[in-house]
């Protein structure tokens, strides 16, 4: 069966496009909203993340847990944040190689800002058969596709009740 390379889905939350930049710009956060995420740590941890910034993501699924290393490569307030997945290990993440790349856009809308989130699968030189036996291992029966389009639906569902709520940070 060929793979799907690309899923995204989409939310319209009621915030400007640069406060929901704030936040989904700041891997620290994601663990907030994130099924499988808990979080990041910046290799250098001053100010906003920008192109060339480097953090670990640290992760979750069922009781497994590991560690991936991912670059910041597009960072454009307000419009867009993308990183590129690069290595990944339990505790450190020492096996290299293109793995998957998350991109937010943001757009504004008369109620607030549309958020687009998309996981591509980088793992291009995997041949399908070796990929789909791979993911169905990793996410107990599915594709890595169909897994993070529920993960997407679910972060941005919580992103938005976060944004939305009367507490919402500024």
């Amino acid at each position: 069966m060929a793979r799907t390379f690309s899923v995204s889905d989409s939310v319209s939350i009621a915030a400007s496009p640069s406060l929901v930049y704030q936040h989904v710009c700041d891997p620290a956060l994601m663990g907030r909203w994130s099924p499988e995420n808990l979080g990041a740590t910046l290799c250098d941890p001053q100010g906003p993340a920008v192109v060339g910034t480097v953090f670990d993501g640290h992760n979750k699924r069922g009781s497994l847990r590991w560690t991936t290393r991912c670059t910041v490569t597009a960072a454009e307030p307000d419009k867009l944040f993308r990183f590129r997945v690069h290595a990944i290990g339990l505790k450190q993440p020492r096996l290299r190689g293109p793995i998957a790349t998350w991109e937010y856009r943001f757009e504004p809308t008369a109620e607030g800002t549309r958020v687009t989130e998309t996981w591509t699968d980088d793992r291009r030189s995997w041949p399908d058969f070796v990929a789909n036996l791979f993911d169905k291992a990793a996410t107990r029966g599915s594709s890595f596709a169909d897994f993070q389009r529920t993960n997407i639906r679910i972060t941005l569902r919580n992103l938005k009740a976060a944004l939305e709520a009367p507490s919402a940070m500024l």
